[in-house]
């Protein structure tokens, strides 16, 4: 529209700061400003001249004139350069420049929403007719418009290139390696949204596995993702059943979102409800998964010999909405099943009642002995949608076993006498194990744990040992639910000084609930010198 039908030439520059998605304060715009072409065109022949090309830096910078249009923020209507005027041209030598047989122009800020984004500049030189106050004015009308989108994009894209940084410095860098399962994951961004994974390490040599997916998209989205993610983590470390681990991150959403909707703009989209999320837990010792739902799609299970199906397990309510009742179910997952969790997005059909759909995966998966990574690539290159709504999230999970070679239980009688029966059968079985040197510290663990089981307790006392691949696990168990408090004892107490020594022998302890009573945990690093 502006070329020919306004200008012969139109030149747009922008500040190179917009282009990184700043914009710089008014008081710099007096200063040396560095500027690109973001958009030319001319019906003025080259004359053997390079045309102008988007992207290059105007040099030496604004003419003085030119800078005063930026700094007033007002449209100008110029003639011809005086012999005394510099002329800017864009990138190096024999670049044209509009201004050396120009009669007539127009220099116009980009301007909105208070800052300063560019210059329009306007020329005539084919054209006889000078520039007018009403070409003045349209040329004004024509800018504000396109600065206002220029600034929406500018906003857009900062948005985005914040929510993506966030994103990704949340989301797991490096997954360790651990004796429960082997994992391998795809992540494809493909837009702001926040859809996560995590791999959680537990307590007993388990592993907990988390897919989720906010309803929202941008910045917000990934601000979800990282207060979900955290939170998930910390009450996963507590060792709460996922049943009970996602009712209460829903009472936690409901609660936030809650407190923000009473402060926040009606506009601004702050919801986390809506969350959806799937969180299971397998042990390898019992080679068992436990599994629960907020919202979200089943994983899909390859058991060895087996066809691939879906986890048969009920689906609570996204997270936030609805009554928080989430119920878990445990299903056999022998050693090499292979685990696949996704949000929906990714697959073109994930719908779990899709027979196309399981047979398509049945290939994808099959044999599930291959190298995961390998797997990865088939699934992404036959199962994935070619343009995903959001950033697709695909966890892999290939279980593994610790063996009766690398687990010993015994039952203990509840008397005082079960203190060296205890630390007679751990010295034993770690000179079995070959792991002699984390004797003197594992039996004064047990016999602190063992102890304090015998004080606070009724009921037998069951000791279990696991050597895990990098740790020696020691578990006590009793049928008292009174979870013990870790207290700094006075140096004329005569007891509570079992867990302050375990917690200082050990590199993690921590308690879990069972169907009756708990277990108290810690553990002893292989490579720790007694």
């Amino acid at each position: 529209m502006c070329v020919p039908d306004l200008a012969d030439t139109v030149v747009v520059d922008v500040l190179d700061a917009v282009l990184r998605g700043d914009v710089p304060p008014l008081e710099s715009l007096g200063h040396d400003l560095l500027l690109r072409c973001a958009g030319y065109s001319s019906v003025r022949p080259t004359n053997g001249h390079r045309p102008i090309e988007v992207g290059s830096v105007l040099e030496p910078g604004l003419s003085s004139r030119y800078k005063q249009v930026l700094t007033e923020r007002r449209p100008v209507l110029l003639g011809g350069p005086d012999g005394h005027e510099e002329a800017e041209t864009h990138g190096k030598s024999n670049a044209l420049v509009p201004e050396r047989d120009a009669h007539s122009r127009m220099a116009v800020p980009l301007a909105a929403r208070g800052g300063i984004l560019g210059l329009a500049r306007f020329y005539r030189q084919r054209t006889a007719a000078p520039f007018t106050e009403d070409d003045l004015r349209l040329a004004d009308e024509l800018t504000r418009h396109t600065a206002l989108c220029l600034d929406n994009a500018r906003l857009y894209t900062r948005e985005r290139s914040v929510a993506r940084i966030l994103q990704l410095s949340l989301r797991p860098v490096h997954v360790p390696g651990h004796s429960a399962v082997e994992t391998a994951h795809s992540y494809l961004p493909s837009s702001t949204s926040g859809d996560w994974f995590d791999i959680i390490p537990l307590s007993g040599a388990r592993i907990g596995l988390v897919v989720g997916e906010p309803p929202t998209r941008g910045i917000r989205a990934a601000v979800t993702m990282g207060g979900l993610r955290a939170a998930i983590g910390a009450l996963a470390t507590l060792d709460l059943p996922p049943e009970e681990l996602l009712e209460r991150v829903h009472d936690l959403v409901s609660r936030l979102d809650a407190e923000e909707s009473r402060h926040l703009d009606d506009t601004l989209d702050s919801r986390r409800a809506g969350t959806c999320c799937l969180y299971a837990v397998y042990d390898p010792v019992s080679h068992r998964c436990t599994l629960a739902s907020a919202g979200h799609p089943p994983p899909a299970v390859v058991r060895p010999g087996k066809p691939v199906a879906f986890a048969d397990m009920p689906i609570g309510p996204p997270l936030g909405r609805g009554a928080p009742r989430y119920h878990s179910v445990r299903i056999e997952l022998p050693v090499g099943t292979l685990v696949m969790l996704c949000n929906p997005v990714l697959l073109r059909d994930a719908s779990p009642d899709s027979q196309e759909q399981l047979a398509r995966l049945g290939e994808a998966l099959r044999p599930e002995d291959r190298p995961l990574p390998d797997i990865i690539k088939t699934i992404l290159s036959d199962l994935a949608r070619p343009h995903p709504t959001g950033d697709g999230v695909l966890l892999l999970a290939r279980t593994l076993g610790l063996g009766s070679d690398r687990v010993a239980s015994w039952s203990l009688p509840n008397k005082p006498e079960a203190v060296g029966e205890a630390r007679s059968r751990t010295e034993h079985r770690l000179d079995h194990w070959g792991l002699a040197e984390l004797a003197f510290t594992a039996t004064l663990v047990v016999s602190e744990l063992v102890t304090n089981a015998v004080r606070y307790s009724e009921g037998p006392i069951r000791l279990r040992l696991v050597r895990d691949h990098a740790a020696l696990i020691i578990e006590v168990t009793d049928d008292s639910s009174t979870a013990p408090q870790l207290r700094h004892a006075e140096d004329d107490d005569e007891h509570g000084r079992g867990l302050s020594i375990t917690s200082q022998l050990t590199e993690h302890w921590g308690t879990r609930r069972e169907h009756r009573g708990k277990t108290i945990w810690a553990e002893l690093s292989q490579h720790a010198a007694a």
